[in-house]
């Protein structure tokens, strides 16, 4: 009797371990892959925290949109502008999106996807020490996001235009220096600017020397990941999703 009722344990110890694998298999094959993003949220409307903590912004909802087009969990990390780069290099991200422009300079690093957005550039200030030229910026301090598109501009016209370049790697950190008299001028995407010019009463206007390239998403050189998220871009620009973030997020 023993013996029987010990088989009997041992069959059904059997069964149920290979449940438990079939259960384990099942819970693998529904599982999504998770693609590892990285951003600066300081730079609203594209990428900002709300009062919860949590990640909004025109660039966090498009990467929710890709994500889910290509079947993938997302997990975002925020870190400085100037890190971006090279958290792909090191392979610790997947890709970057972040306002990023696709620089030919940045293209010597990282590979970019198509284009999704672009914007150009503001000199914005305060109302109490307005400019409304750059030829009024000899002598003067003009901020910039360190990495950021706007610095490499800025470093090409300051010869020129006689003014100090002060690079901080946080815009909201540019906004206080200007309120608060320590620099002059933020140099801004133009988006961002109007989002701060609204929210600290500021003025501002429009870059008239140069025109830069549209934002994309950065990738580590040679990722195949590349290719599968411009088909996303695609059909989130065919369906009108870009359009309507757009709408949401970027439209005055």
């Amino acid at each position: 009797m023993k013996k029987k009722l010990g088989m009997i344990g041992l069959v059904v110890s059997v069964l149920l371990m290979l449940a438990a694998c079939g259960d384990t298999e099942k819970a693998s094959g529904e599982e999504k892959k998770t693609l590892k993003m990285a951003t600066s949220a300081d730079y609203p409307p594209f990428e900002s925290h709300d009062t919860n903590g949590d990640f909004i912004g025109f660039d966090i909802d498009l990467a929710k949109a890709i994500a889910e087009e290509l079947g993938y969990e997302l997990e975002i990390t925020d870190m400085s502008f100037d890190g971006l780069i090279s958290s792909l290099q090191a392979d610790r991200v997947d890709f970057v999106i972040s306002g990023m422009s696709a620089t030919e300079d940045r293209k010597e690093n990282v590979d970019f996807s198509m284009e999704y957005n672009r914007s150009g550039e503001m000199f914005i200030s305060t109302k109490d020490n307005e400019y409304t030229d750059v030829d009024q910026f000899e002598g003067k301090t003009v901020g910039v996001q360190l990495g950021s598109i706007q610095e490499e501009g800025a470093e090409k016209i300051q010869d020129e235009y006689g003014f100090e370049v002060k690079k901080i790697d946080d815009a909201g950190m540019l906004i206080q220096e200007l309120v608060t008299g320590r620099i002059d001028v933020v140099y801004l995407d133009k988006e961002v600017a109007r989002g701060y010019m609204e929210a600290q009463d500021l003025v501002g206007f429009d870059d008239p020397t140069r025109s830069s390239p549209g934002m994309a998403i950065a990738f580590p050189k040679g990722n195949d990941l590349v290719d599968e998220v411009n088909e996303a871009l695609e059909q989130l620009e065919e369906d009108g999703t870009i359009d309507a973030l757009k709408e949401e997020w970027l439209t005055e």
